[in-house]
């Protein structure tokens, strides 16, 4: 009885598999493979020792530094390979077709690699601070976690208003989700669910996609960065703490243009347009425009469906004009007279 089950249940999840990864590239196919691949590795010691990244061994005078390139693969539980194969196909099926491959290809190498090597600089910062130098010969980073961070940000770019769950506090979005998996991981962390590599490199992760979707981003239009107001580092956080984070971001960003690190956004004046001047900023082009009309269009059919049930339970008799009739006779309107009310000092106008 248990083996019918259990075979069940793999068939299922082949089915589903399946479905996910069948129409996806064949990029998002490799990395997923060499997920499953390395999570067989995952069961020797000495191949989890050479393709992870352990912070004594990455800077010289050890310089693994391939380990920057492999340690994405590596994976010790199950259940982390299942949320990487999913995370992996949705980025496949909602980003590529936006990105394309390359470009896809390109947000995955940046944000792994430069997870490990921010990572081994904050697990020193750790070592200095503690004196435990578990920190630098035991920890082992590894895993897609940064990478997981890094969808979650980019879906909150192209989708921030989509509705994921209802629950009876509130409604939770596309833009809340990178901080409360955040959130989850450290608690998971503290009762000990979760190494504590994985809150790390998932809070590198989040911070590197945004820093990079929002200044470096290069678009087909020239531009680079999304500049959004609904994409600024403020918007991560719950609406009453935005307001103090947004002028910490913002001196924050003041001192990186000071020392030249960031650029100051430039704005576009479009003199030749037909009703007043036009201002643009990098990124806002297409893709903000797309995705305003887009919550535009939501927020209509939303409305639209409110209302429709008031005006086909109204019954207002409408004249009727036979074609005998002339079509010089006025139609009474119902009521006779309305004023309309204007600001006090105004003239009252009487339609009859």
């Amino acid at each position: 009885m248990t083996s019918r089950k259990a075979m069940r249940n793999i068939s299922f999840l082949k089915q589903e598999a399946s479905s996910l990864l069948g129409s996806t590239s064949l990029t998002v196919k490799v990395i997923c493979c060499a997920v499953l691949f390395g999570y067989c590795l995952s069961f020797s010691e000495s191949a989890v020792k050479s393709l992870t990244v352990t912070p004594a061994y990455l800077f010289p005078p050890v310089f693994w530094i391939w380990t920057a390139v492999t340690h994405w693969m590596i994976e010790f539980h199950l259940y982390e390979v299942v949320t990487d194969v999913i995370v992996v196909g949705l980025c496949g099926k909602l980003i590529e077709p936006l990105w394309g491959k390359l470009e896809m290809v390109t947000y995955f190498a940046l944000v792994n690699m430069t997870v490990a090597i921010i990572g081994t600089v904050f697990y020193v910062f750790v070592y200095m601070v503690t004196f435990n130098s578990d920190y630098l010969f035991q920890t082992r980073m590894h895993g897609l976690s940064a990478y997981v961070a890094s969808v979650m940000v980019a879906v909150k770019q192209i989708m921030p208003d989509n509705i994921v769950v209802k629950t009876p506090a509130g409604k939770i979005m596309n833009r809340n989700i990178p901080l409360c998996v955040l959130l989850v991981s450290i608690l998971f962390w503290i009762v000990g669910l979760l190494e504590h590599t994985y809150p790390v490199m998932y809070g590198i992760g989040m911070l590197v996609s945004w820093i990079y979707l929002r200044f470096y981003q290069q678009h087909s239009n020239g531009t680079r960065g999304d500049l959004a107001d609904n994409f600024s580092f403020a918007s991560f956080f719950p609406t009453v703490l935005q307001p103090p984070i947004s002028v910490f971001s913002n001196l924050l960003f003041r001192c990186l243009v000071s020392v030249k690190i960031c650029k100051k956004p430039i704005r576009k004046y479009d003199i030749g347009a037909p009703s007043s001047i036009a201002i643009r900023l990098p990124g806002m082009d297409a893709q903000d425009a797309e995705r305003r009309r887009q919550i535009a269009l939501k927020a209509l059919g939303e409305r639209l469906g409110k209302q429709e049930p008031s005006w086909k339970q109204s019954k207002s008799p409408v004249p009727e004009i036979s074609p005998q009739e002339d079509y010089n006779q006025t139609i009474p309107l119902e009521p006779k007279q309305e004023e309309l009310n204007l600001p006090a000092g105004s003239v009252k106008l009487t339609i009859e």
